[in-house]
């Protein structure tokens, strides 16, 4: 006879499908940020610092699987399980676009060049949604006083607005 069985055990958090009182929600609670926070501990430099589109998918899935497993919505291991595996498969496809530079460019995406030589690229402005404003408070941000005070500008895969100046 196991010491802790998987009866036990739904017995404390209860069961899918059925309801849990406060005392079952606040276990489960527990039990999900303990797990949650091993998983960030797992995940987190790569997750959670400069977020990629492929880090974005992975929080938006990693939050909404641990919460239908608090509530008890889905079956509370199995959700576990499945959300384990996708902070594996976003760390192994973190790896591997180290060796591939093509998979890196697909999965997050490259910077876009938005000002160089001091010239505006309008196009790559308004593909992705950058407003002169913006171009202005990334010089600013800089030190510079003018868009001309730019030699390059780059819109960086994270979102970011880099800035080189020109040679004094």
């Amino acid at each position: 006879m196991e010491v802790f069985d998987s009866q036990t055990f739904h017995g404390l958090i209860g069961a899918q499908g059925q309801d849990i009182d406060w005392a079952q929600m606040s276990l489960r609670a527990l039990l999900i940020f303990l797990i949650g926070l091993a998983i960030m501990r797992f995940a987190a430099v790569r997750a959670f610092g400069k977020w990629t589109a492929l880090d974005i998918i992975l929080t938006v899935i990693v939050g909404s699987n641990l919460s239908r497993a608090l509530t008890g919505s889905a079956p509370f291991w199995p959700t576990v399980v499945a959300t384990l595996v996708l902070v594996m498969l976003h760390a192994t496809l973190s790896h591997a676009v180290i060796r591939w530079p093509s998979l890196s460019s697909a999965l997050k995406g490259r910077s876009v060049c938005l000002i160089e030589k001091g010239e505006v690229n309008e196009a790559a402005l308004r593909r992705h949604g950058i407003g002169r404003g913006d171009l202005h408070m990334a010089i600013r941000a800089r030190g510079l006083a003018e868009l001309e005070d730019a030699d390059v500008v780059y819109l960086e895969r994270n979102g970011d607005i880099s800035v080189i100046a020109k040679s004094p």
